[in-house]
């Protein structure tokens, strides 16, 4: 399934889950069945063993819709399909772009890299969905994209097998991790995080998509399952990154294991992969391909992940901000 969380006209701003079925609408599942009124994804992901049977068969035509249950694309705004996570942790798991990034600022690869995997907490109260961005000036000084996918915990867990945390995960999506390079090379100098960098927007979508979508796409290795997903970016309809889900040096299991290490991890906290290799314009600049371009207001930026679809951003100034 694709589950979404959605705005229509009138209805409620904080948004209603639904399953989008590309080229025919999104089920509205608060409507389709008493099953779902009043819940959030947070809830829908919290109790998915008991509901997503139900949902699974309206989304498969098993069960009828009631009249006004499936709405048109164009009657719906999406948010992000859980606008309130439990956590946020962002990986570092691709290679190509942690090597290339040291490189470009003069710095050989770090060998704890291989050694186990590593991430940051962001700000879970700044995520965000599809469509404006809106920034203030400050974040606007090289304003950047980065390239990510992003995995849900669906299951609680505790000290993981691989297996186990493979089977924790729920589902992927896209995620653009937008970064404030000024702030973030300032704050970076003093060893402790990203900070006001990153803690801004982090930005997921426009579906969150359930592991049985993506049984053709995941393969099992001896480092846990392997997505095979092409990853792509557009600013202002010009490509500018390339790259796959199945590069990831740390798998999601890797990572989920090493969160889990010594601590809970509950349904509904997210995974972020970390950058693809070529995935942001930190990378691009430092190597030449693109030259010191950043994100300015009126650029649109889309990335777009194979059966994971296409999170598309336009960037506006915000003075209040």
């Amino acid at each position: 399934m694709k589950l979404v969380t959605f705005v229509r006209a009138g209805g409620d701003p904080s948004g209603a889950i639904g399953v989008a079925l590309p080229g025919a609408g999104v089920i509205d599942l608060g409507r389709a069945s008493e099953t779902f009124r009043g819940l959030t994804m947070l809830d829908l992901v919290r109790r998915n063993e008991e509901l997503f049977p139900e949902a699974r068969a309206l989304a498969a035509g098993e069960a009828s819709l009631p009249t006004g249950t499936l709405l048109r694309e164009d009657e719906v705004g999406l948010l992000a399909p859980l606008p309130n996570p439990v956590s946020v942790r962002d990986g570092y798991a691709f290679r190509q772009h942690v090597e290339t990034a040291r490189r470009n600022r003069g710095l050989p690869m770090i060998p704890e890299f291989d050694l186990f995997p590593v991430f940051y907490f962001t700000n879970a109260l700044a995520v965000v969905g599809p469509g404006e961005l809106r920034v203030g000036r400050r974040r606007l000084e090289k304003l950047d994209y980065e390239l990510e996918c992003f995995a849900v915990i669906g299951k609680t867990v505790t000290n993981p097998s691989l297996e186990e945390a493979d089977d924790a995960i729920l589902g992927y999506g896209v995620m653009n991790d937008f970064s404030a390079r000024a702030l973030q090379m300032e704050e970076m100098k003093l060893n402790l995080g990203p900070a006001k960098g990153k803690d801004f927007a982090t930005a997921i979508g426009p579906w969150l998509v359930t592991k049985d979508e993506l049984v053709d796409r995941i393969s099992p290795s001896p480092k846990g399952n392997v997505l095979d997903a092409r990853m792509t970016a557009h600013v202002n309809g010009t490509q500018v990154s390339d790259g796959n889900v199945a590069q990831m040096s740390w798998t999601f299991a890797e990572i989920v294991r090493r969160a889990a290490d010594g601590v809970t991890l509950e349904p509904g906290e997210v995974i972020g992969s970390g950058t693809v290799g070529t995935g942001c314009f930190l990378e691009l600049n430092g190597s030449g391909v693109t030259k010191d371009q950043w994100l300015e207001p009126g650029d649109a930026v889309s990335l777009t992940i194979d059966g994971l679809g296409t999170l598309t951003h336009t960037i506006v100034e915000d003075p209040d901000k």
